[in-house]
């Protein structure tokens, strides 16, 4: 499992990355909030474990900025205020867990182990919409029980819009959550994959699930 540290004290940082290390986990580390908020955009993470003070952009911006984003992996602050207002700021803006420094190092490998199990439980749970059915474990997709044969992007498009069902997704956070956080918006790559993603989830069956909202983007619901 991958997992991101985004501190700016060298020290912690290493300590930190070196006894996950030891533990089996593949560690990346940032020490700027901006550089820590793009690798966590585009990096298949499982855990991201966040210092609340930052150079460049705090905390409480990365962690907002990702949830407002759709980017659901597990998140645990780690700060040195330990006011309750902090530790009720932090959960409600979506955080998973809060760490107040200094802290033991059993104490916070307890916590990612717990995260991870939450995490990866949520990431194995079925999305269902209609008759369409999507297995993010298996990457398998099917509709009325006839399976889907889907490239990759085309099931990490198909899986966003469906964990997002009901809600208009723009074509640049489209393009930014399946291909890349520098992606040149003048191009029409989400259309045409929208297109051919159609023919294989809509074209062949009588109910539509994938809609255009005209000048907005895309939503996938079941619209009876």
């Amino acid at each position: 499992m991958k997992i991101l540290i985004v501190e700016d004290e060298p020290k912690t940082s290493a300590y930190l990355s070196k006894g996950l290390e030891e533990q089996g986990y593949t560690v990346h580390c940032s020490g700027n909030g901006e550089d820590g908020f793009h690798m966590a955009r585009v990096g298949e993470y499982d855990l991201l474990i966040l210092d609340v003070m930052l150079p460049g952009k705090d905390g409480w911006s990365i962690l907002e900025d990702l949830r407002r984003s759709g980017h659901r992996f597990p998140i645990l602050f780690l700060t040195a205020r330990d006011g309750v207002e902090d530790r009720v700021k932090g959960l409600e803006s979506g955080a998973d867990d809060y760490l107040v420094k200094p802290f033991a190092f059993a104490e916070l490998l307890a916590r990612v182990h717990t995260l991870l199990r939450r995490g990866s439980s949520r990431a194995s749970e079925i999305l269902r919409i209609a008759d369409l059915e999507i297995d993010p474990l298996r990457h398998k997709t099917q509709r009325s029980g006839k399976r889907l044969d889907l490239t990759p992007k085309e099931f990490s498009l198909l899986y966003l819009l469906a964990s997002k069902s009901g809600d208009v997704l723009s074509r640049n956070r489209l393009a930014e959550q399946v291909w890349d956080v520098n992606f040149d918006s003048d191009t029409n790559v989400v259309d045409v994959h929208v297109r051919r993603l159609r023919a294989k989830v809509d074209d062949p069956f009588n109910r539509k699930l994938i809609h255009t909202v005209r000048g907005v983007g895309y939503v996938l619901e079941d619209r009876g």
